[in-house]
């Protein structure tokens, strides 16, 4: 189990955030980058923590985007959990 660790994020004022929970098998996070990638979508940031069988990325974009994009998302091989962080 991911430790009880907690991240203390900065306001995102003009930014949107996405939570990613997934299985932690090689790959997934560069499917994830792929995605926004190959859409020209910029990620700003990101903050990553993992054990030995689940990882989860919190990635920050320059931009508001569709609803879309988390369905998206969650057809990501080994996807657990998708959803944008307010």
């Amino acid at each position: 189990m991911i430790s009880s660790a907690q991240i203390a994020l900065q306001p995102n004022v003009s930014k949107q955030r996405f939570l990613h929970i997934h299985e932690n098998v090689p790959g997934v996070l560069r499917e994830v980058n792929n995605y926004f990638s190959s859409r020209g979508i910029n990620i700003s940031a990101e903050y990553l923590q993992t054990d030995p069988y689940i990882g989860y990325v919190i990635i920050e974009t320059e931009s508001e985007l569709a609803s879309s994009v988390i369905k998206d998302l969650r057809k990501i091989p080994h996807t657990i959990r998708v959803r944008i962080l307010y």
